[in-house]
């Protein structure tokens, strides 16, 4: 593929975007004059620690996009298990196509040139949605939310009183400890 296919794929991709918008994210470009970096807002899905949430993030591509795929970073502070502390976003359908020499990820899991911008996008609300603790990129960030999620499960399924150390925020639970945990702002 040529930098001029990439270039259009892409246009074309931002067009389709405008047009018909999906829930959940909005993307344009961060320079007017460079297809290759743009600028999402994702709105934090319902029913997760990122509900009512806005998130910033670029999404930069190479210039043999769709070969190869875009990286993602975070802009807004988020703490997730599959996004480092830099911001960068760790999940299969952003990892370069082929086989994972660590033998965690399917090639089929990995990167394709039939994903778009939009896939991509679902693909990250759905992360945020569902966190993978198996592999995390963050995993201080990994073992708060699966003690966390497992609390709030059990809560929701049993309407038991919270244990010591949890309490409820609004229709979220919250460990009294976890700020300790959370990054300095």
């Amino acid at each position: 593929m040529t930098e001029l296919q990439s270039a259009l794929l892409l246009r074309r991709q931002l067009a389709e975007l405008n047009k018909n918008p999906v829930e959940g994210f909005s993307a344009g470009l961060i320079d007017d004059n460079d297809l290759y970096r743009w600028e999402v807002l994702i709105i934090g899905p319902p029913d997760t620690l990122y509900e009512g949430g806005v998130f910033k993030a670029h999404l930069t591509f190479p210039k043999d996009y769709p070969l190869r795929p875009p990286k993602m970073k975070f802009i807004t502070e988020i703490w997730h298990p599959n996004v480092d502390k830099n911001g960068d976003v760790c999940i299969s359908i952003l990892h370069e196509p082929g086989e994972d020499k660590y033998g965690y990820e399917k090639p089929e899991e990995r990167w394709l040139p039939i994903h778009t911008v939009e896939t991509i996008m679902i693909s990250v609300i759905s992360m945020l949605a569902d966190p993978n603790g198996d592999s995390p990129a963050n995993v201080d960030a990994a073992s708060c939310s699966v003690v966390q999620a497992a609390v709030q499960w059990c809560h929701l399924r049993s309407q038991q009183p919270l244990p010591p150390r949890f309490r409820k925020n609004g229709g979220k639970i919250e460990m009294e400890n976890l700020k300790e945990k959370l990054p300095a702002v």
